[in-house]
């Protein structure tokens, strides 16, 4: 072992020399599949490897990784470290259990791309298993104590505003739609210019939220932006947690990054996993304002059975 990957090692343990308690072996591929994109090209080499042969890589040593990917032991151990283990053997031991599920089939192997002449009940069957991994993948990978963070702003905040175009744009009035519901001040704005001269307007005690999967969307940063430089608390919900919306973010919510292929694009799978972290936030916010949310539910639901019934 070099000295650089020993250094790397000492790093990564806590105070007395203990290390803090890697993922569980089924997070493990969410945490690549979400990670990778940010990741250096060597660093991707690694990650790739040990998410297509699992059982392969558990049975390596840092070095013969290191070897197979083409990179050194120091990136290997920085790889693991980056998704959540303490050091390789930690991730060795991930990996074994990794592969342990899929040949006992309680984690399925990837599918592949939908094809243009696939039939119809193959497109079927691929794209509910890509919607089922994207949210477990998010969920495997959601920050909990960020989400009751996001989710207590929410419920004291004097108003919210939602910002998100395209297809989280969807996502936005989803979320809108349901604080109203239980008597929350919301709004969602995909128009840009709308959305900057409502956030002037916001201050502390209110919310700023913005939905953006690529982290990259200048229309959706810059509300939220300038929501954050007037005090409002302010939350991105991202594919990438090193993007550049997360610098304006006061709480970071991370979803399943997209595997998009010709047929379909990767809004189709973000919005997927943006629309469990909405649903996550509603349902913790109804929590936790119950004795108003509750009336307000039923008030609403009478509403629109009154109208129904005219």
């Amino acid at each position: 072992m070099t000295h650089d990957v020993k250094e790397i090692f000492a790093s990564e343990r806590g105070p007395g020399g203990s290390a803090t308690a890697p993922p569980a072996p089924a997070a493990l591929a969410a945490k690549v599949r979400t990670l990778a994109p940010s990741m250096t090209r060597s660093m991707q080499r690694v990650a790739e490897a040990v998410a297509s042969d699992p059982a392969g890589c558990a049975a390596l040593t840092v070095t013969g990784l290191a070897e197979l990917t083409g990179t050194s032991e120091a990136t290997v151990v920085r790889t693991a470290r980056l998704l959540g283990y303490p050091g390789y053997r930690d991730l060795r031991l991930a990996l074994a259990g990794l592969a342990a599920q899929q040949q006992s089939g309680r984690a399925p192997a990837i599918t592949t791309d939908i094809a243009v002449d696939d039939p119809i009940a193959d497109v079927v069957a691929k794209l509910a298993y890509d919607e089922q991994q994207t949210l477990a993948d998010t969920a495997a990978g959601l920050d909990t104590v960020q989400l009751g963070a996001a989710v207590t702003a929410l419920a004291g905040a004097g108003r919210t505003d939602v910002y998100g175009v395209g297809a989280s744009g969807l996502v936005a009035q989803d979320l809108t739609q349901k604080l109203l519901r239980i008597g929350l001040i919301a709004h969602a704005h995909s128009d840009p210019h709308l959305a900057v001269t409502n956030a002037v307007q916001l201050r502390a005690g209110d919310v700023a939220i913005a939905i953006t999967h690529s982290g990259s969307t200048g229309d959706v940063i810059e509300p939220l932006r300038v929501a954050f430089e007037r005090g409002a608390t302010t939350v991105a919900i991202t594919g990438r947690p090193d993007s550049a919306v997360t610098q304006y973010a006061d709480h970071v919510l991370t979803t399943s990054t997209a595997r998009e292929s010709e047929l379909r694009p990767a809004a189709m799978s973000s919005r997927t996993g943006q629309l469990l972290v909405v649903d996550c936030l509603f349902v913790g916010v109804a929590q936790r304002t119950y004795e108003a949310a509750a009336p307000a539910l039923s008030a609403s639901y009478e509403a629109l059975a009154h109208r129904h019934r005219r």
